[in-house]
């Protein structure tokens, strides 16, 4: 589901980057510089804000129009949030922008990008599109991982969460239902729950789908499984998924979009999705098949 807006005049950002990237950290001046010619309101993410001084792209006690921020929820009203860097460093904006739901432009300095799509040199374009209303907001799900206490405090994944071992020798055993029915118990390295966002992430890895995203459904991938029988399954996006985890090793891993968690076997988690969206900025004229097409070489003779 699409949504097209024309926004105010005035408007407000909050950057996030990798802190990784020394080599292409010079775009965020480019950025800044744009930004300032829009008269913007900036606020930067306190840590990438000390990287950028590190590396003299901007000066200690710069603001001129901007400041830095730790927690995204401290900060005024932001029109959108700015995520440079690859798809990773989006999932972590995501996250950080939280319910929000702050509509996100991606600005892919990586190499991949399904999610952060507007490429470093053409980020002022990118902007001026912001200001053009010359865009869509595209609604994407989040998953939102429970236990008995309650939803976790780092539990919601706008890719996938996956249920790991924490050794290199032994399987575990994953008991999993949907929607209170036994599905099986998965003999494998894992599990991993995914949004038709994340199905191009760690579960195509492992054999899973592409699920074209706002599809509605959620996709459950085996990682490593010891029956060649298990293959992954699509189940509706309204479903809940209950696992239980017995481990050799008495504990097991719970990555969310990549952010570990270790958990003692016996502990059941509940996964549905979240309350919230993430909403992904994308220029007009994105499509979703070309940018598929292109970043997975179909067609192309790699000989």
């Amino acid at each position: 589901m699409q949504e097209n807006n024309m926004p105010k005049q005035r408007l407000c950002f909050a950057i996030f980057g990798n802190v990784y990237q020394q080599h292409k950290a010079a775009a965020v001046r480019q950025l800044l510089d744009c930004l300032a010619r829009h008269d913007a309101q900036v606020f930067i993410d306190e840590e990438f804000h000390d990287f950028l001084i590190s590396l003299g792209i901007l000066e200690g006690g710069e603001r001129s129009g901007r400041a830095e921020f730790s927690d995204f929820a401290d900060i005024p009203h932001c029109d959108f949030a700015i995520s440079m860097g690859g798809d990773g460093t989006l999932l972590k904006t995501a996250h950080r922008v939280g319910s929000s739901e702050t509509p996100i432009l991606g600005v892919n300095m990586g190499r991949l990008g399904f999610l952060a799509d507007v490429s470093a040199s053409d980020i002022e374009a990118g902007i001026d599109a912001l200001y053009q209303g010359d865009y869509s907001v595209e609604k994407r799900a989040l998953i939102q991982v429970s236990d008995s206490t309650g939803p976790l405090t780092d539990g919601q994944a706008l890719n996938d969460v996956a249920i790991l071992k924490r050794d290199t020798a032994s399987m575990i055993s994953i008991r999993t239902s949907i929607n209170g029915e036994y599905l099986t118990t998965y003999q494998a390295d894992g599990l991993i729950i995914s949004t038709p966002t994340g199905s191009t992430a760690y579960s195509l890895s492992n054999g899973g789908p592409i699920i074209v995203p706002g599809t509605g459904v959620m996709l459950l991938t085996p990682v490593a499984p010891h029956s060649l029988n298990v293959r992954p399954i699509v189940i509706p996006g309204s479903s809940e998924v209950e696992v239980t985890v017995s481990s050799r090793s008495h504990t097991f891993l719970v990555a969310v979009d990549g952010r570990s968690l270790k958990m003692p076997e016996g502990t059941t988690l509940r996964l549905a999705r979240a309350p919230y969206v993430a909403r992904i900025v994308k220029r007009s004229g994105t499509r979703y098949f070309t940018t598929l097409r292109e970043k997975m070489m179909w067609g192309a003779d790699i000989r």
